[in-house]
């Protein structure tokens, strides 16, 4: 049965959520307060309410809808509300796969929370944002960031909102990462306990047990992580990503950006970029798509985080350009 026997009460995003069905990636509290921040709901007879074509986001007002198809319609209202509509027989995984992916993504844009596609590590006080298409490396790098110490804010969704002085403050999710075999495999991790995400048997949920940062933090940098089969398996390239391309970055790595002119969040978002473009170091890194580099991008990255002239290195080795 998706509804779980008695109400769970979650935390992610900064948000007390109180949710009808079980959402184990999420931290778990014992304490119910008046009203939550979000109420996640199964309402079976939304199913009879959705003309939406399958995997189509339809906008109204507050509310966003979406069908997938044999799983469940999800709808989104104001911020606040998740109701799920499963199908008979629908897999749980994958409705929570949804739930905290695209939902959450939705909601967080109705609530006028900037949420960025990528990974987010605690480095010296600050939160830096690995951004990338799906496949680029993000969690796999975050994951090394983590083997050397430092510490997870949040993986897939990044939420970025804005203080009183306009500076931009990412609020961690939960303590959850998505890794693929291959980078288990290079990291030294075992898959025994681990759940594979369905439909994807060589993609697994890891639950981050040590090393997650439970705490808001100043966003103090964005780095895009992208592959090149150009680059020999033992060269890096970091170099800065300057003025409009800055803005074209943004929107590209902004989660579900399909919903930005549907909610008509244009000027909104174009604002938001705008900002962070002004107030942060943006970077691109250049990793080859042979071989496993991971380690040698956090120690480059440490560098450009923490100088502001860095020689280059040895051209055989690792190449950073600023």
């Amino acid at each position: 049965m998706l509804r779980t026997t008695s109400l769970k009460v979650y935390e992610a995003f900064g948000l007390t959520i109180y949710s009808d069905i079980l959402l184990s990636a999420l931290i778990e509290k014992m304490i119910f307060q008046a009203s939550p921040d979000i109420r996640i709901l199964v309402n079976d007879d939304l199913r009879c309410c959705c003309n939406g074509n399958p995997f189509e986001f339809v906008v109204t007002d507050q509310t966003v809808t979406f069908l997938v198809p044999d799983i469940a319609i999800f709808q989104i209202n104001d911020g606040k509300e998740i109701t799920v509509s499963p199908f008979e027989g629908a897999n749980e995984d994958i409705i929570q796969l949804y739930t905290l992916g695209s939902c959450f993504g939705a909601l967080l844009l109705q609530r006028g929370i900037y949420p960025l596609h990528g990974s987010a590590i605690a480095i010296d006080g600050k939160a830096y944002a690995i951004v990338g298409e799906s496949g680029a490396g993000k969690s796999t790098l975050a994951s090394a960031f983590m083997e050397k110490g430092y510490s997870l804010l949040s993986d897939d969704v990044i939420a970025v909102t804005f203080d009183k002085e306009n500076q931009p403050i990412v609020i961690p999710s939960y303590p959850q990462q998505k890794l693929w075999q291959q980078s288990l495999d290079a990291l030294g991790f075992s898959n025994d306990q681990l759940k594979p995400i369905y439909g994807r048997e060589n993609k697994f949920c890891k639950p981050i047990n040590e090393g997650f940062y439970d705490s808001p933090l100043p966003l103090g940098g964005i780095f895009e992580l992208i592959k090149s089969d150009k680059l020999s398996s033992k060269m890096i390239q970091i170099q800065p990503i300057i003025g409009l391309m800055q803005l074209q970055k943004l929107y590209t790595h902004t989660y579900r950006q399909i919903l930005i002119p549907k909610m008509e969040l244009t000027e909104w978002h174009f604002r938001q970029s705008t900002l962070l473009s002004n107030t942060l170091p943006f970077h691109q890194i250049i990793r080859p798509e042979i071989g496993f580099s991971a380690f040698q991008i956090v120690d480059q990255v440490l560098t450009t985080i923490h100088s502001t002239e860095i020689p280059l290195a040895n051209t055989n080795d690792v190449l950073v350009n600023r």
